[in-house]
Formats: structure tokens, C-alpha cells, sequence
């Protein structure tokens, strides 16, 4: 799995243990996922830059955690001849809002970090949460990969 990780905006202080994290999850769920040939854009934010995103692309005026833009959600003509390479999409996670949610939550921000990227992968993998079944799906999928990343519920 192939995992570009940027800063924006670019003069963002993120801690590099934020991005081997980020990283490992990322890896993981390709790895577990079956798209070891997989690529992921991940751009680790703050709160303004989330919340200006949220507003343009799902009409919802506040901050959020995690937003996933996946390229893969439509049937797609095959291409033949190129580089044997999936790209799954766009994450762009708030380390702002991660570092909050790790406080209110009582659990480190190793643990949200891991958690937020696992969850916006598996969105790029298709996998929702607007409906109960779904929603139940998506959080036994999240289980799985915490424990395999060695990060269960603290």
C-alpha cells in the first residue's frame, strides 16, 4: 500500500509518530483488505481547513474528524497497459480535532489517529454507516483491524 502522507496547510506541526501511525493503519487495512496495490492520499489538517471541506462537500457547517473521498465508487472503464496500481482515494483527517477526541474520550491520540484512518479507509473501501446494518458492519470491521494494528479499545 502505497501511502502519500502532506501537511496542510503546509506550516501544520504534526509529531512524525502521528504519521508512522497514520501510515501503519493505512498499511493495514491494505494489507488485510487485499489492496497491498493500493495507493491513499492522507493530509493531516486542523480544524479550520476540515471545517471549510465539510461545508463545500456535504453542506455541514462545523469541523468534523475524518472526511474520505473515494475514487472508486463508480464502475470505471478497465485500463489496460498502465501501472498495476488501485488508487483508493483521498482522507483528510483533523489532528486538531483528533487530539480533542482522544482527551474527551480517555484514550491516546495514537489510538484516534489509528482509529480515524482505519475508518476513512474502510469508507474508501465502500463500507458505510447510514443504515443500522451498515452501521453494525462498518464498527465490527473497525474492531478487527484496531486489534490486528495491536490498538483494542483502551
Amino acid at each position: 500500500m502505497n501511502v502519500i502522507i502532506s501537511n496542510y496547510p503546509e506550516d501544520l506541526e504534526v509529531p512524525q509518530e502521528y504519521v508512522e501511525n497514520v501510515t501503519a493503519a493505512a498499511q493495514k487495512v491494505g494489507e488485510i483488505y487485499g489492496v497491498e496495490n493500493g495507493e491513499v492520499s492522507i493530509t493531516l489538517t486542523n480544524n479550520d481547513y476540515i471545517h471549510e471541506l465539510n461545508r463545500q462537500y456535504r453542506g455541514i457547517d462545523r469541523p468534523t474528524d475524518v472526511l474520505s473521498f473515494a475514487l472508486n465508487e463508480s464502475e470505471e472503464p478497465e485500463v489496460t497497459g498502465g501501472a498495476d496500481l488501485n488508487v483508493l482515494g483521498d482522507l483528510v483527517i483533523s489532528v486538531e480535532r483528533a487530539e480533542e477526541q482522544a482527551k474527551d474520550f480517555g484514550h491516546s491520540v495514537k489510538r484516534e489517529m489509528a482509529f480515524l484512518t482505519v475508518h476513512g479507509m474502510l469508507h474508501l473501501l465502500g463500507y458505510d454507516h447510514m443504515e443500522e446494518e451498515e452501521r453494525l458492519e462498518m464498527e465490527r470491521e473497525q474492531r478487527f483491524v484496531m486489534e490486528k494494528l495491536g490498538i483494542p479499545r483502551e
